[in-house]
């Protein structure tokens, strides 16, 4: 089989468009279009009380609020860790003291290669936020019992603070 061809069909202010054109097995070929992403981070704060800090998103894409951990797109270059102490302040008001990995994971692979880096931040202190002109965020603190709730109640439906969630849950479960 022969290389794919790709050219960039879109470019937009986040993220590209490539279209693929790639040989089948059959002989054949067929055009493949991927979401070409700089990568993001996801932060699930927690403050010394044990509240976690979680947003009220308004999605365009989506036309709801969804409950999440606050995110955002890395800058060209930008280190993850950094991105999530920047994200966090922007979007919550909180500042971290520390900032732990939880890893990566891509988002939707079935047609982007958006990798998303997963951050548990601790040693919160309020600073002002730094809203973008387009964002309609709210911060809403939660229990650790409303937020597993929501979750369960299937009010929590965004995939990457879910599995932010998830990777904070098994990297602090107890080990039999």
């Amino acid at each position: 089989m022969s290389e794919p061809q790709a050219e960039i069909v879109l470019r937009g202010s986040v993220f590209a468009v490539e279209r693929l054109t790639v040989q089948l097995r059959s002989g054949g070929r067929a055009d493949r279009h991927i979401v070409r992403h700089p990568g993001a981070v996801c932060v699930m704060g927690i403050l010394d009380d044990g509240r976690l800090v979680t947003i009220r998103n308004f999605r365009i894409t989506t036309g709801r609020w969804l409950a999440e951990f606050c995110a955002g797109k890395l800058e060209a270059g930008e280190d993850p860790i950094l991105a999530a102490h920047r994200e966090l302040i922007e979007e919550t008001g909180y500042r971290a003291q520390r900032v732990e990995s939880l890893g990566s994971f891509y988002t939707s692979p079935g047609f982007t290669d958006e990798l998303m880096h997963a951050f548990v931040a601790t040693g919160l202190t309020a600073c002002p936020s730094q809203l973008q002109e387009d964002e309609r965020i709210e911060v809403v603190l939660r229990t650790l019992e409303e937020w597993v709730d929501l979750i369960r109640a299937g009010e929590v439906c965004d995939g990457k603070t879910m599995a932010t969630f998830l990777r904070w849950q098994l990297a602090h479960s107890k080990r039999g």
